[in-house]
């Protein structure tokens, strides 16, 4: 959403409840304070671990030149600038996608190369494994500690506990319960709906509402409304009545109100880096860049998953050698399954998995296509008697697609990507649905650790299609990392 803030405070002007508003507020600058201590103790014990790691046997530097009891505290000092300067405590960012992961890397490692370029010019002797040491502990330790706050920062907000924005939301019906549905569907992202403004709201005979939304104004009451409801965030979206000029005038009956304004607009799931807003003649332009469908992004993460599966396939060997004696020992079949899959450009290739189901699976799978749980093109069913004793548990965890490794190795696959569909799957793509064979499959992606086998078919193909046209590797990394937890605690799995 793009956001509007207003500066200028006129003499008359709506203000919103303080009991609600002020209370989450003073709670989100808690929050930014509280990440500010965490970064600074984690950036100081990383400064601490590089010294007493470099100089631990010679009980500290030969005559202390440089002083390093400068040094650390500079380091420190100079990082929290960095971060500061690089927008890493803009609550804005805080909890908010990849960018604040992005941002925390970008600040760390341009004060690395500050320090890397300024003591190639100074000539100073500061210890390049005390720096070396310090900046990736520091790095890996402030990256962990805004996962963990973050973790926290969304069950709170999902929870309801007062840390969401109030938000009323303006504009014609289709598109105000298409905000409200995805608005809720991310509840950790902390925008909680309270009220609805629609074009012709006062017409009705009796109060409206919209679902469990009640409508509380229309576009002529934007502002009383926002201030009845409690709204501390007011978010428009498409609608025909809602003219430029209407919503330039909202928003300057905002100013200085505390209401925060911000504009949905109809182009959605497209991501932040991919947008940019340009003024021409007075317009604040959205460009759209295209996806980043090839290019070095591409070449490296290739290369990172032909490394990672060669690797992985060598470190689970064990594993993998268990998981097949123990398929052998509970039914009759293979050890492996394969199927025939789509893959990027619509190639088809065999996919291998560890055997879950009897052979006479696909026989019997007519029987049971009256107790789909389903939707869409794929057949779920939550006690498939199909499945076996060994493949419900291999299922549950997510083990069964470990033999995956060798479709990356071969290059069909990717470690991250869209779920490889069936051929007959394929058949029944649109032209929109079949974006997703832009890119290859992957192992696990944004379907496996939103809710995997619980997602509905809507929402799986919508975030299919979110990842091929925003991908970038530190998505990926984000993905796999969230696989961890998605795969621990099994939810949606059968």
């Amino acid at each position: 959403m793009l956001r509007v803030t207003a500066t200028v405070s006129p003499t008359l002007s709506p203000q919103p409840s303080i009991s609600v508003t002020a209370l989450y507020r003073l709670r989100l600058r808690s929050y930014v304070r509280t990440v500010a201590v965490v970064d600074t103790l984690v950036i100081t014990i990383a400064t601490t671990v590089g010294y007493f790691s470099r100089f631990a046997e010679t009980h500290g530097p030969v005559g202390q030149t440089p002083p390093y009891g400068v040094v650390g505290p500079l380091l420190v000092v100079g990082w929290l600038l960095s971060l500061r300067f690089l927008r890493c405590y803009d609550p804005r960012v805080l909890g908010y996608g990849a960018e604040e992961y992005r941002f925390v890397l970008q600040a760390s490692l341009r004060l690395a190369g500050f320090v890397a370029i300024s003591g190639y010019v100074l000539d100073h002797d500061v210890s390049r494994a005390f720096l070396g040491i310090t900046f990736a502990c520091g790095m890996v330790g402030l990256l962990c500690a805004r996962w963990i706050g973050r973790q926290a920062l969304h069950r709170a907000r999902a929870q309801g506990h007062g840390w969401s924005h109030r938000v009323l939301v303006v504009g014609d019906v289709p598109h105000v319960m298409e905000l409200v549905g995805q608005l809720r569907r991310e509840s950790w992202t902390g925008y909680r709906v309270v009220g609805a403004c629609i074009p012709h709201a006062l017409a009705a005979p009796q109060p409206q509402r919209l679902s469990d939304v009640p409508v509380v104004g229309s576009f002529r009451t934007i502002v009383e409304a926002a201030t009845a409801a409690e709204a501390d965030t007011i978010a428009v979206t498409a609608s025909a009545e809602l003219t430029a000029s209407r919503l330039r005038r909202l928003g300057w009956q905002l100013e200085g109100s505390g209401i925060d304004l911000v504009v949905a607009p109809a182009l959605t799931d497209v991501a932040g880096p991919r947008i940019r807003t340009r003024p021409v003649a007075g317009l604040p332009l959205i460009h759209v860049e295209p996806p980043d469908l090839n290019g070095r992004a591409k070449i490296v993460k290739g290369f990172a998953d032909w490394v990672i599966s060669v690797f992985g396939l060598l470190l689970i060997s064990p594993l993998l050698l268990f998981i097949a004696a123990a398929i052998k020992l509970d039914s009759r079949g293979p050890v492996f399954f394969r199927q025939r899959r789509v893959g990027q450009d619509g190639e088809e290739f065999r996919v291998f998995k560890f055997r879950t189901m009897f052979i006479d699976a696909e026989e019997r799978l007519a029987d049971l296509r009256h107790l789909n749980e389903g939707d869409g093109l794929l057949f779920k069913m939550r006690n498939d008697p199909r499945v076996t004793s060994v493949g419900r548990l291999l299922r549950r965890y997510s083990l069964d697609e470990l033999p995956q490794l060798l479709n990356v190795l071969t290059g069909e696959m990717s470690l991250v990507g869209p779920r490889p569909p069936l051929p007959s799957e394929v058949a029944l793509y649109d032209g929109d649905v079949a974006r997703r064979l832009l890119v290859k499959p992957g192992i696990t992606g944004l379907w496996q650790v939103s809710g995997r086998s619980d997602l509905s078919w809507e929402d799986g193909i919508r975030l299919d299609l979110y990842y091929v046209e925003n991908w970038s590797l530190t998505t990926d990394l984000l993905i796999m990392w969230k696989t961890l937890g998605a795969v621990t605690r099994a939810r949606g799995a059968y």
